[in-house]
């Protein structure tokens, strides 16, 4: 095998961490390994969702080796709540610990956005090196968008973060982003120049395994067989507005449905959110799961839930869209309808769309789907196809090499 570029990944977020930028920074890691490419990852201790450092991680600087990946964690400040400055802090900290430690070696640089302060401080320090590295950024979330849409920070801030992500994302050599419409926005509102910016389709980070039926998958984890299951995974912070989730709830409460809602995950607004939730019958909060855990959760649902805050539509496309797709369940999704998220399940045909912060109209959209069962059989065979052919893994490491291989030679 003919040799490839050396890798070098900067990301705040990476395995054994399950959600958020996590599984892809690790997955793009061990999957360019196996192409042939020496990597590198610098990273933080896991911390996420939960916001605190897990047990058995702490220390100032730590080397393992994942999957052929040489990591290197670095201990950076974890906030708790990760609000306003402290998230701030949180970033720097980590920024920081990136300019003034040794990163080890890397031709072509990867960097991931968010976190964006950290990832302008990287790129700082690779043009500023005098020696000649590549530099990549992927962004998967829009850090202007995200302040916007959820109503984060100052006016002056929103305007200072926008000439940060500006000024960070035209210093790259290649901007990698996720989706279509973000590529769009980075030319049109941030000057990035669009020969510079290439899309790279996220993918499902799951083991192919093979189907676990609905019964098998309720026993292991004690969920009633009979029951109609909406399952909603991942992060529980401000843009997910599960709120809304829980109205849902009470609503079903009120009809007496035979419906039962479990949110799997932890997150900055879970203890909020469980506070809201008191007193409602047909909700559960579930702690993350292990990989084979969170597979079962996926095969025991009856619909996988997606949802966002009102005015949340542009600034990420929701990773766990990717493993309910795999699944092969329907997908309910509480969104803006003009947003990315819509799309994509619009797309896919995977599911139903209701407007974000209508509970009603969510709760609905379920019913639906578990009074129709071939619909709802229908729109999961869809969601695994459009995976299939537009969320392949093999192919977005091959076009990752391929990007890397050509920036390198250039």
């Amino acid at each position: 095998m003919a040799l490839r570029p050396s890798v070098l990944i900067l990301s705040m977020h990476y395995p054994p961490e399950a959600t958020g930028n996590a599984p892809y920074a690790g997955s793009l890691a061990s999957g360019l390994v196996k192409l042939g490419h020496r990597v590198t990852a610098n990273v933080t201790h896991p911390h996420y969702p939960e916001w605190k450092l897990r047990e058995g991680y702490g220390a100032w600087l730590a080397v393992e080796d994942i999957e052929g990946v040489q990591v290197r964690r670095r201990r950076h400040f974890v906030p708790n709540p990760p609000r306003g400055w402290r998230r701030m802090v949180s970033e720097l900290s980590f920024g920081v610990r990136l300019l003034l430690g040794r990163w080890g070696g890397g031709e072509v640089v990867i960097a991931l956005s968010p976190s964006l302060l950290a990832t302008a401080i990287a790129a700082a320090r690779v043009r500023l090196s005098p020696k000649r590295r590549c530099l990549i950024i992927w962004v998967q979330d829009i850090y202007t968008l995200g302040m916007k849409e959820t109503g984060e920070g100052t006016a002056m801030a929103a305007r200072l973060m926008r000439w940060v992500e500006s000024t960070t994302l035209r210093a790259a050599d290649r901007v990698v982003v996720v989706h279509e419409r973000f590529a769009a926005f980075l030319h049109t509102e941030l000057g990035v120049t669009p020969e510079r910016v290439e899309v790279v389709r996220n993918w499902t980070h799951l083991a192919p395994t093979g189907a676990t039926p609905k019964s098998v998958a309720r026993a292991r984890l004690g969920w009633d067989e009979h029951e109609g299951i909406a399952v909603h995974t991942g992060n529980i912070g401000a843009k997910q507005g599960l709120r809304n989730i829980v109205d849902a709830a009470r609503a079903a409460d009120a009809m007496n449905a035979h419906i039962h809602f479990y949110v799997v995950g932890d997150g900055s607004e879970r203890q909020d959110v469980e506070r809201y939730a008191r007193g409602v019958t047909r909700i559960t909060f579930v702690d993350p799961l292990d990989p084979v855990a969170f597979r079962d959760a996926l095969a025991a649902a009856d619909v996988l839930l997606v949802n966002e805050k009102v005015g949340v539509e542009q600034m990420a496309v929701p990773s766990k869209l990717t493993s309910y797709f795999d699944a092969g369940r329907p997908v309910a999704a509480a969104t803006g309808l003009g947003g990315i998220t819509a799309s994509e399940v619009n797309a896919a045909s995977a599911g139903l769309v209701v407007p974000a912060g209508d509970p009603g109209a969510l709760l609905r959209a379920v019913m639906t789907l578990l009074e129709d069962p071939q619909l709802a059989e229908r729109y999961g065979r869809n969601g695994k196809a459009y995976r299939e052919r537009v969320l392949s893994e093999d192919t977005a490491i091959k076009l990752w090499s391929t990007i890397i291989a050509v920036l390198s030679q250039g």
